[in-house]
């Protein structure tokens, strides 16, 4: 089975510097919700970094909503012996504390025949950019939305899933590495 994440994460510590995981998505191959929530905060949010992310302060603080313990084990059985799909997942697996086993990820972000096709093969490229230039299909015109994200990802994914998977059987990983810093993310 495969499914999509995708985290919204806001600011905590001096200047709202360092990432805090606030609202995870997890979409299933077809795009339907498995989960999407916010998130209760750890430590005091202080920057929810608003006009990115359309989160404001009476999203996190309400009572009903799940600890990052209850979410992180969701998320974990959700993803647990699946491919999962998403755009530069070591951002999110690191926010979430959760590990994947790195060959049964497919991350948008990483993928090089699209990153070729839009002439960019060493950067990383905007989840925006990525669906305009490869599906003439806008996203984040507003804001952030995890759940928007982890469809779009996955839409992404399935456009060329036969391709991808065709390379990865033949023992050809289409993708580049993540970033050093975040190999602890995956298994």
């Amino acid at each position: 089975m495969i499914v999509a994440i995708s985290c919204t994460v806001v600011g905590v510590g001096p200047g709202g510097s360092t990432s805090m995981l606030a609202r995870v998505a997890v979409v299933d191959y077809r795009g339907h919700t498995l989960l999407c929530s916010y998130v209760r905060p750890t430590m005091p949010v202080t920057d929810h970094r608003t006009s990115t992310t359309g989160i404001q302060p009476e999203h996190l603080t309400n009572d009903n909503i799940p600890s990052f313990e209850a979410v992180q084990e969701q998320v974990a059985g959700f993803i647990r012996g699946k491919v999962l799909v998403g755009h530069s997942l070591w951002l999110d697996l690191s926010v979430l504390g959760i590990r994947h086993p790195a060959v049964a990820t497919r991350d948008v972000a990483l993928y090089q025949p699209f990153r070729n096709a839009l002439r960019s093969p060493r950067q990383v490229v905007g989840l925006q950019t990525l669906m305009w230039h490869l599906m003439r299909r806008r996203c984040q015109e507003d804001h952030q939305c995890a759940l928007e994200n982890a469809r779009a990802a996955m839409d992404l994914y399935r456009s060329h899933a036969a391709e991808w998977e065709d390379l990865i059987s033949k023992g050809q990983w289409p993708c580049d590495l993540p970033p050093d810093t975040f190999s602890g993310c995956f298994l």
